[in-house]
C-alpha cells in the first residue's frame, strides 16, 4: 500500500467523523477555531490510535493467516464500507450535541473510529509502515473534523449522507484492490 493509498483510506475512515463534526457545526452556529481543533483533535486521535491497535493485534496474528490476506482485506473493507454506505441511507443520525466536553466527545471518537481498528488489521497483513499510516489516517481525520465543523454551521446536513457514502466507496474499492493484487489479477 503506497503514500496514495493510504490518504485515500484516512479521507474513507474520516467520512464518520466528518459527519459527526457537521453536525457539532450545526448545534455550535457559529464555532471557533478553538472548538474546530477540539473535534480534529478528538476524532484525528482516536483515528490514528485505532489502526495501531489493529496493527499491533494483526501482526500477531499475520504469520498464521498469511495465505487469506487478500480475502481478509476484501472482507474488512469491504464490510467497513457496505456499512457506512448501508448507515448513510438507514438515516441514522449521531449525537450531535454542541458539547466539545470529554462525556460528550469521547464516546463519539470512539464510535467514528471503530472501522480504524479493523482497518489497522488489514494494515498489519499488508505489512505497511504503520507509523506513517496512522499519522496520515489522524492528520486526515483531523483536517477532516476541523473543517466539518466550520461546513457544518455554513451549509448544514446538506453533504453527511454523500460523505458516508464517498467514503463506504472508497473502502469497497480499496478492499477489492488489495484483494485483486494480491491475487496477481491487477
Amino acid at each position: 500500500m503506497n503514500i496514495l493509498e493510504v490518504l485515500f483510506l484516512g479521507a474513507a475512515l474520516s467520512m464518520d467523523a466528518f459527519a459527526v463534526s457537521v453536525c457539532k457545526g450545526l448545534c455550535i452556529k457559529k464555532p471557533t477555531a478553538a472548538q474546530c481543533a477540539a473535534a480534529g483533535l478528538w476524532f484525528g486521535g482516536f483515528q490514528a490510535l485505532m489502526p495501531a491497535a489493529g496493527y499491533i493485534l494483526g501482526a500477531a496474528l499475520t504469520s498464521r493467516i498469511d495465505r487469506y490476506v487478500p480475502w481478509i482485506a476484501l472482507i474488512l473493507l469491504g464490510g467497513i464500507g457496505s456499512n457506512m454506505i448501508r448507515e448513510a441511507f438507514s438515516g441514522e443520525e449521531e449525537s450531535s450535541e454542541a458539547s466539545m466536553a470529554p462525556k460528550t466527545m469521547l464516546p463519539l471518537a470512539v464510535a467514528t473510529s471503530i472501522d480504524a481498528l479493523a482497518a489497522g488489521l488489514t494494515l498489519a497483513l499488508l505489512e505497511v509502515n504503520v507509523s506513517v499510516s496512522c499519522l496520515i489516517i489522524g492528520m486526515t481525520t483531523f483536517l477532516f473534523s476541523f473543517f466539518g465543523v466550520k461546513l457544518g454551521s455554513v451549509f448544514g446536513t446538506r453533504w453527511e449522507k454523500g460523505s458516508r457514502i464517498a467514503g463506504g466507496a472508497i473502502l469497497i474499492l480499496l478492499g477489492i484492490k488489495i484483494f485483486l493484487e494480491h491475487m496477481g489479477w491487477l
